[in-house]
């Protein structure tokens, strides 16, 4: 929680200069352990290209693992992602969540 909340501190820039780099930071601690707003967040980052590089397949990565949390605004942002990407891109974003799981979201970028 606390790694989530930094995340947000740096995003808002509440209490710390404002930072999206770091907020993307923090958001992928906090994603790594589970929590399914961090990686709502951090799908939201890779698809706007907020602290970072925009990369719509790590966007769909993210946007699925937090949508089978439970997430609704995961999946409708999931399936806003698919749109822009090929079949293929979905495919290797869909294998990829699928490994992250499998690995208790360690090392999923």
């Amino acid at each position: 929680v606390a790694q989530y909340d930094l995340g947000v501190m740096y995003e808002k820039g509440q209490g710390v200069a404002q930072d999206y780099a770091e907020a993307v930071r923090w958001f992928r601690a906090a994603a790594a352990q589970g929590d399914a707003v961090a990686q709502y967040n951090l799908g939201a980052k890779y698809l706007s290209g907020q602290g970072g590089r925009q990369d719509y397949g790590r966007a769909h990565l993210w946007f699925d693992l937090a949508a089978a949390a439970g997430n609704a605004a995961a999946a409708a942002n999931r399936a806003f992602t698919a749109k822009l990407m090929t079949p293929q891109q979905i495919a290797e974003a869909q294998k990829m969540a699928h490994d992250c799981q499998q690995r208790k979201f360690k090392d999923c970028e």
